[in-house]
């Protein structure tokens, strides 16, 4: 395709020009909708705010995205018009744009490093990246769809099918290998099935982005728990060459406190997870109950919490977040926490849960709390909360749910007693390498509860790495630094 920069002068770059803001679904439509809630730029818009890149000679952006996508290059080819050549530029490096597009926390990454938010606000680089993905999308574009390859070259088995292993199994792939991804669960994308909600990543974007790994070969087998269903050395025996490990973090943290075997009680992650998953907010019709009550109380702060809210709040119930430290502190995106306010969550900061009370019948019907101030600051940067004595009070609520994080499920590193893992958290060197030769792991199951874009960036720099130990055919392992 001829470069239509060619032929045509450059617009200019009109920086001052207000930031384009995200059409919304109306609050008002949202309750009881598990329908996504950001609907897209209009074209008109995409246009507008690719003309807001300076197109700066130093694209820092580049360097700010954790799979190095060519943002300048993408948003040139918007500026231009060439919606089809933006969506090729960005499949250069990633086949996930309307994934990352919706869930990639932008404004940590390339957002964060826009030379235009030096004085105005940054380019909207990942609502831009959504558009370009859903214009293919929707004229049926998809660069690697011609028909499903077949690769010829060494076996290499994923485990997990959540970010880190999605990107690996891409990169791996194009490069001729034979990719087969085990997913211990009945459906594909690891945390982006069963952790984020549809109002947020219609599940039609997921599976259509995976099925582009299917047409490039990659052979996906679900119901199939590494550890149980068969070990690494069963995977090695049966020709795999090498081993990524990218079981994520779907161990959820618990409080800790007095009431919590109570009815009604659940952590993020299996509240989450039957609402995403296996669509408990249509029970009957699907067979997996939820029960969600008048009064909810949501407890931590990050995305996981907001998501926790906003489905609750769908559910029917007046929803209230507690968290002991305030609005500033916050991890979930400025987003999800405006989108959470529009739909009705309440916030009550600057407290924390000290037990749970039961109604009568074994369910929970109180949470009690006690009030926090923020001291010194902790290893994170963040002041930490302190409890004021004599402070304690009570909230109404019949269905409570922890958000407070979670780490790796031990099965795997159980079933692996030579991979070398902290606080059950495979130790890996910075290309991913484990204490184990041909096995590497990346995403949460190295760092904990992180980010979808950071653990593409651990599968990217572990695929290339797996190239490199099995072109040079690599035989001894590598032992992480503790």
């Amino acid at each position: 395709m001829k470069n239509s920069s060619e032929s045509k002068p450059r617009p200019k770059p009109n920086p001052k020009a207000p930031r384009q803001a995200l059409p919304l679904l109306e609050a008002t439509l949202r309750a009881g909708s598990p329908a996504e809630v950001a609907l897209g730029f209009t074209e008109e818009q995409a246009k507008a705010e690719a003309g807001r890149c300076l197109q700066c000679a130093k694209a820092v952006c580049v360097e700010g995205c954790p799979l190095g996508i060519d943002i300048k290059r993408f948003i040139l080819r918007m500026v231009e018009g060439d919606f089809e050549g933006a969506h090729a530029v960005i499949s250069e490096q990633s086949p996930f744009p309307g994934v990352c597009g919706r869930v990639c926390q932008h404004e940590l990454f390339c957002e964060e490093a826009c030379v235009v938010g030096r004085k105005w606000e940054p380019v909207a680089i990942g609502a831009l990246e959504r558009f370009a993905a859903d214009h293919a999308r929707l004229r049926k574009q998809d660069l690697e769809r011609s028909e499903t390859a077949q690769p010829t070259g060494p076996m290499v088995a994923l485990i997990g099918s959540g970010p880190a292993s999605l990107i690996a199994a891409y990169d791996l792939a194009r490069k001729n290998y034979r990719v087969t991804v085990f997913e211990a669960l009945h459906r594909l994308g690891g945390v982006l099935a069963y952790g984020i909600p549809s109002f947020r990543l219609p599940r039609e974007i997921l599976e259509e982005e995976i099925a582009r790994l299917k047409n490039l070969g990659v052979k996906f087998v679900t119901d199939f728990i590494v550890g149980k269903s068969a070990t690494v050395e069963d995977l090695f025996e049966e020709g795999f060459q090498a081993i990524f490990v990218g079981t994520g973090a779907g161990l959820p943290y618990l409080m800790g406190i007095p009431g919590e075997n109570l009815v009604g009680v659940y952590t993020a992650n299996e509240f989450l997870t039957r609402l995403n998953l296996m669509e408990a907010h249509r029970f009957p019709e699907r067979p997996t109950p939820v029960h969600v009550g008048a009064h909810t109380v949501v407890v931590g702060g990050g995305n996981s919490a907001m998501d926790a809210a906003r489905w609750a709040r769908r559910m029917g119930s007046k929803t209230t977040i507690l968290y002991r430290r305030g609005r500033a502190e916050l991890k979930a995106r400025l987003a999800e926490i405006a989108h959470a306010e529009d739909e009705g969550v309440r916030f009550e900061f600057l407290a924390a849960p000290v037990a749970l009370h039961p109604n009568g019948d074994g369910h929970v019907g109180e949470i009690e709390c006690i009030r926090m101030e923020l001291g010194e600051p902790d290893e994170s940067g963040r002041r930490s909360p302190v409890l004021i004595p004599g402070s304690e009070f009570r909230i109404k609520a019949d269905t409570v749910v922890a958000a407070i994080g979670q780490g790796p499920n031990p099965t795997l590193q159980k079933a692996t007693p030579e991979l070398h893992t902290r606080r059950g958290k495979i130790l890996v060197d910075e290309e991913g390498r484990t204490s184990i030769a041909h096995i590497f792991a990346g995403g949460d199951v190295t760092r904990g509860g992180s980010t979808v874009i950071l653990a593409m960036k651990d599968g990217r720099a572990a695929a290339a790495a797996i190239h490199r130990a099995l072109s040079s055919r690599e035989v001894s392992g590598n032992e992480p630094s503790p």
